[in-house]
C-alpha cells in the first residue's frame, strides 16, 4: 500500500521545487504561471531510522522503506471548477490521490511573481478550497438524484439522504466536507462520496530562510494559516522549498551538519512525508532477516493475519501465528536470540491488533 499525495497550491508558490526535492523524477520549475502543465508523478521513501538500527543488529543484503508516491499537480487558479485555466484536468489529479499536501507562500520577494499580484496565503487557501467545494457540490447534487430515485424502493436509505442534503448545505457556507460533523454511520455515508475536501490536508507553508533563522512565529502568514488549519482540522508544517533544494544536493553527513547549524534535528521534507503518512493513519510493521530487513505499510488497526498478507495472499490464507517483538524491546534486548531468552518474543493470534513498529516473522501452512 503506496501512500499517494498531491501538492496543490495556486501557480508559482513552490510547488514543483517541493516536488524536486523529494523525488527523484524532476518536473520544472520557473518563475511563470502553468510552468507544471501535465501532472508529475515520483515515489519517495518514508524516512524511518529504525530499518537503519534494526539492520546493525543483523546485517542484512538490503534494507527496503516504506514508499511514497507523490504528484505534482499543475496550479489552480479562480473559475476551475468551471474549466478555467487547467481546472478539470487539476481537480481530476487531485481526485486520484490520498491526501493533499497544499503548498501556500508565506515570504515576500520581488524575483518571484504571485498570479494575485501580493502575498496573502489565507486568501491563496480560500481560492482553491472554494474550488474544491464548487466541485464537490456537482459530485453531491448527482449522487443526491440518485438517492432520491432509489429512496422510493427503499425507505432505509432516508437517513443518508438526510445527511447529504446537510452536507451539501454546509458546503453552501464554505465548510469542507472534513470539517463537518457527522457520526460514525454518517462517516460511512461520506466515504463513499468522491468529495475532494474531504480528503485529509496538510498545509505546507513556504518560508524564507530568514523566517527559519529567527522565529517562524514571528510570521503573521504563517500564524493566519496556522488559525485557519485549526479551524477546519487539517494540519500545516512550515518548509522551505528553497532551503530543502540546497539539502537535497547534499550527501548524508553533510546534511546532518547542515541542519546542526540551523539547529533543526529534522529536515521539512521528512517531516512532509511522515506526516503524510500518518495523516492517513498508516503505520509500519517491520521484518528482519539476511536477506532484508523491510517496513510494511498497513492500516492502524489491521490483523495480524491481514497484515501478512501484505507480503504474500499464502501468508493470510495459511496464517497459525505472528512472533512479534516491538522495535523498543528488541534495541533495549540487543538481539533476536536475547529476547527470546527472556521471553520477551510474543506468539501472537489470528485477532492480534499490529502496532507500529512491530518486529514480526509469520508462521502459516498452504
Amino acid at each position: 500500500m503506496a501512500l499517494k499525495a498531491g501538492i496543490v497550491g495556486l501557480p508559482n508558490v513552490g510547488k514543483s521545487t517541493l516536488f524536486n526535492c523529494l523525488s527523484s523524477a524532476k518536473a520544472q520549475a520557473a518563475n511563470f504561471p502553468f510552468c507544471t502543465i501535465d501532472a508529475q508523478m515520483g515515489q519517495v521513501s518514508v524516512p524511518d531510522e529504525r530499518l537503519t538500527k534494526l539492520a546493525e543488529l543483523v546485517h542484512p543484503g538490503r534494507i527496503v522503506p516504506a514508499v511514497c508516491d507523490i504528484v505534482d499537480i499543475a496550479g489552480l487558479v479562480k473559475g476551475a471548477s468551471a474549466g478555467e485555466g487547467l481546472g478539470n484536468k487539476f481537480l481530476g489529479n487531485i481526485l486520484s490521490t490520498d491526501a493533499i499536501i497544499h503548498v501556500v507562500r508565506c515570504f515576500e520577494s520581488t524575483d518571484i511573481i504571485h498570479v494575485e499580484g501580493s502575498i496573502d496565503p489565507q486568501r491563496d487557501i480560500e481560492t482553491i478550497n472554494l474550488e474544491l467545494i464548487l466541485s464537490d457540490v456537482e459530485i453531491l447534487d448527482r449522487r443526491i438524484t440518485k438517492v432520491e430515485k432509489d429512496l422510493k424502493g427503499d425507505k432505509s436509505l432516508q437517513k443518508e439522504l438526510d445527511f447529504l442534503k446537510r452536507l451539501r448545505g454546509e458546503l453552501e457556507n464554505g465548510v469542507n466536507a472534513r470539517a463537518v460533523e457527522a457520526d460514525e454511520e454518517e462517516k460511512e455515508f461520506l466515504s463513499t462520496v468522491a468529495l475532494l475536501s474531504s480528503k485529509p490536508i496538510i498545509y505546507a507553508c513556504n518560508m524564507s530562510e530568514e523566517d527559519f533563522a529567527n522565529d517562524i512565529r514571528d510570521n503573521a502568514r504563517y500564524n493566519a494559516v496556522c488559525k485557519l488549519a485549526e479551524a477546519e482540522g487539517a494540519e500545516t508544517l512550515p518548509i522551505c522549498a528553497e532551503l530543502e533544494a540546497q539539502i537535497a544536493e547534499l550527501d548524508k553527513e553533510e546534511k546532518e551538519m547542515f541542519l546542526a547549524d540551523l539547529g533543526i534535528e529534522q529536515g521539512g521534507l521528512d517531516l512532509l512525508i511522515q506526516r503524510s503518512y500518518n495523516l492517513l493513519g498508516l503505520i509500519s510493521y517491520l521484518t528482519a532477516g539476511q536477506p532484508e530487513v523491510r517496513a510494511w505499510t498497513i492500516k492502524k488497526g489491521t490483523k495480524a493475519p491481514q497484515a501478512a498478507g501484505k507480503i504474500h495472499s499464502d501468508f493470510e490464507r495459511g496464517f497459525i501465528r505472528a512472533e512479534v517483538v516491538s522495535f523498543d524491546v528488541l534495541m533495549e534486548c540487543g538481539s533476536m536470540a536475547v529476547a527470546k531468552e527472556k521471553g520477551l518474543v510474543r506468539s501472537e493470534g489470528k485477532e492480534y491488533v499490529m502496532q507500529d513498529g512491530d518486529i514480526v516473522l509469520f508462521r502459516f501452512n498452504v
